[in-house]
């Protein structure tokens, strides 16, 4: 506490006065921030520019992030702004964001966090078909799951990219809680219903408390739950997130039951548009080197010889052939950027194909 602080005290009610010129005074602002957003929305109408643009959010959210002097943290400071970049969007053109449903899945969390609760949300039956509404115009932009810090990358996913034409317009770290849910005692639990990703990410506690219980894959957590809350009485339990325990009326039994506690899921904004460079990206590139001795180490020394960092290389099943693969890579730059654009070039000579999945801004803090 400082020395002013100490010397001149304020009653309860005297904050109370205080904040409430505060709020006063923010809601003026942010009416004043509207009508500025309203303009712009005007001119992005007429010139067919795009609405939502991760470059300028990054900046929006540094810029926010570098001006707390506290007490609030870094995170709270940037939900706030992430929320009033959602209304902002509402201002300009509404926004359609799916996700893989139902409501209450960790996709839905991650969508709420990344872009605010006032865009329209699209829970959708598959990670496949977020990537199809996409791809066809019908969403503005889809948010779905890449990689877990436990269970590694997302299977879905990457064969989904195999499948459809988007791009990668951002990325989303989100912090996830996995939670142990059933309307039933934990001596009664027969079954458990989840994603086999959540599985991977529980093993060794669902090993130590549930030996030899029927484990059920489903094609969401938040499925999982609702089969749950209808099947309780039988013993089926879930694993899935808190917010789909309150949606769909099953208790919670235990929190963050992950194996290791670090449990961070990194999401993908998918979309049709390409995005600046900010000076501290990402780029997504999926490719089929060709079918000769050492054409995957010839395509990977192009990036090392450029001096560009791989911070994740995953491959999968080829759509072509069998015994082909889809090899995808993370490297730390943009695609535009000199040294990067010549790796990717130089790869190109070594691949049957190669394909730049999107450039973005690097997610900078966990939410």
């Amino acid at each position: 506490m400082t020395d002013e602080k100490k010397d001149n005290p304020l009653s309860l009610d005297e904050c109370r006065s205080r904040i409430d010129e505060v709020d006063r005074r923010i809601v003026e602002a942010l009416c004043e921030r509207g009508d500025l957003v309203s303009r712009i929305g005007e001119v992005k109408r007429a010139e067919s520019l795009p609405v939502y643009a991760p470059d300028r959010e990054r900046a929006v959210i540094d810029r926010a992030v570098a001006r707390n002097a506290g007490p609030l943290s870094n995170r709270t400071i940037e939900g706030v702004f992430r929320e009033i970049m959602s209304g902002s969007f509402q201002l300009e053109v509404p926004l359609r964001v799916g996700f893989l449903g139902p409501v209450g899945t960790f996709s839905h969390l991650a969508s709420v966090r990344h872009f605010g609760s006032t865009v329209e949300p699209s829970p959708l039956e598959s990670i496949d078909a977020v990537f199809g509404e996409v791809a066809a115009g019908r969403l503005n932009f889809g948010l779905v799951p890449y990689e877990n810090s436990i269970g590694g990358s997302i299977v879905d996913t990457l064969d989904s990219f195999q499948e459809h034409s988007v791009q990668v317009c951002a990325e989303a770290l989100i912090d996830v809680s996995q939670c142990f849910l059933a309307n039933c005692a934990p001596g009664e639990v027969k079954r458990i219903c989840s994603r086999p990703e959540v599985f991977a990410q529980c093993r060794k506690w669902i090993s130590a408390r549930f030996p030899g219980v029927e484990l059920v894959p489903v094609t969401s957590t938040s499925a999982g739950v609702q089969r749950a809350a209808g099947e309780g009485e039988i013993g089926t339990a879930a694993i899935g997130s808190s917010l789909a325990g309150e949606i769909f009326g099953v208790h919670l039994l235990f929190e963050r039951i992950q194996d290791r506690p670090g449990n961070i899921t990194r999401f993908l904004v998918i979309g049709k548009q390409q995005v600046a460079a900010t000076g501290s990206d990402k780029t997504v590139i999926m490719f089929h080197a060709r079918h000769q001795a050492g054409a995957l180490v010839d395509v990977l020394d192009c990036f090392r010889r450029g001096g560009v960092n791989l911070s994740h290389i995953e491959k999968r099943p080829s759509d072509r052939s069998n015994w082909s693969y889809a090899f995808f890579i993370d490297c730390d730059h943009h695609a535009t950027e000199p040294a990067m654009a010549t790796a990717i070039a130089e790869a190109r000579t070594h691949c049957d194909s190669l394909e730049v999945l999107g450039s973005f801004p690097r997610a900078q803090r966990i939410m």
